[in-house]
């Protein structure tokens, strides 16, 4: 990438490494440009106490793996203001930016991983990962 890259560790599943690990194969691409595409795809969704509350529950959910990824730094300045919003919306503040970051993360794999397929296609102009994700 071009602009400087920042380095975030996050806490997901197992399952949730592996439909990762699968997008990323079906996309051909690695683990933290997948990661990198699931935050914008679920960071303009993420508006409202409700949604703020999802966020709060994907954290709370035990998460055994750690996964290392890295962000473009523009993005991952936009984990902050996130984090603001979640604090303002319910009182909790979530504390770093890996944290947000592994709350979005994990909401955004809890859709149905042909949908998730479909918008890594859409963001990339047919780049074909649904195909993998079924298997």
């Amino acid at each position: 990438m071009d602009s400087e890259e920042i380095m975030l560790k996050v806490r997901i599943t197992v399952a949730e490494r592996a439909l990762l690990r699968r997008l990323a194969q079906g996309h051909r691409s690695d683990l933290s440009e997948v990661v990198a595409d699931g935050l914008l795809d679920i960071l303009p969704t993420l508006h409202g106490p409700a949604r703020s509350y999802l966020l709060l529950a994907a954290l709370a959910e035990p998460a055994p793996c750690a996964l290392t990824v890295w962000l473009p730094g523009p993005l991952a300045d936009l984990l902050v203001p996130a984090a603001a919003t979640v604090a303002g919306a319910t009182g909790v503040r979530l504390g770093s930016g890996s944290a947000m970051l592994g709350a979005a993360l994990r909401l955004w794999l809890d859709q149905d991983p042909q949908l998730l397929a479909a918008h890594l296609d859409l963001m990339h102009a047919g780049r074909s990962s649904a195909a993998l994700v079924a298997a």
